[in-house]
């Protein structure tokens, strides 16, 4: 398969690069790095990405920022930094991949532990991981031409915790190399509608 994966340059993206490169021919896109220039939080490049990238299978996005902050000290402006780029981003880019993919073609989006396990500072990421699984599930009961879409949510990973570690003391970290597994599920797999933990 060719799949164009948005994201490749991050830590999550490294690894399910990895993992399906080991099979598959890869075309690697982001916002500065890869072989596609393609903003999530910008729909307009969404298409011009899709279309250079030519015929392709599937698309991963392992990308999407958000804002960690005190609840108390959120405005406006930071909530949409996470309805912006990761929510709806990845949302838009799921959309436009729909038009362009294939029968059959495979989409998979990235939310993350926090949906379920919240942490001090991460409502904004709480809020986007938990809409995305949403409109994965909703999704899935209406793309055409069997079109599979799922969303990977992965632990903090074990290469993360020397950044993020003290907002995640407790939780049991994950290698990246067990992530890039249930992107390799999403992938290559036949289920849809599907939300695959990775904790």
């Amino acid at each position: 398969m060719r799949i164009l994966l948005v994201g490749a340059e991050g830590t999550i993206g490294r690894a399910a690069a990895r993992e399906l490169a080991a099979r598959h021919e890869i075309v690697s896109a982001g916002r500065s790095t890869g072989d596609i220039r393609l903003d999530l939080a910008d729909p307009a490049s969404h298409g011009p990405a899709l279309a250079k990238a030519g015929p392709i299978d599937a698309v991963v996005s392992t990308a999407g920022n958000v804002h960690f902050g005190a609840l108390e000290e959120m405005t406006e402006e930071l909530w949409g930094i996470g309805l912006r780029d990761k929510l709806m981003g990845q949302v838009q880019f799921a959309l436009a991949a729909s038009k362009v993919l294939p029968e059959g073609g495979s989409i998979t989006l990235t939310s993350g532990i926090l949906s379920e396990q919240p942490i001090r500072y991460g409502a904004s990421a709480s809020l986007v991981n938990g809409g995305l699984e949403a409109f994965v599930r909703a999704a899935a009961i209406e793309l055409p031409r069997r079109l599979r879409i799922n969303v990977v949510s992965p632990n903090v990973l074990q290469e993360s915790m020397p950044v993020h570690g003290p907002y995640f003391r407790g939780f049991d970290a994950v290698p990246g190399a067990k992530v890039a597994l249930a992107y390799s599920r999403s992938v290559e797999g036949a289920q849809t509608g599907q939300v695959y933990k990775v904790y």
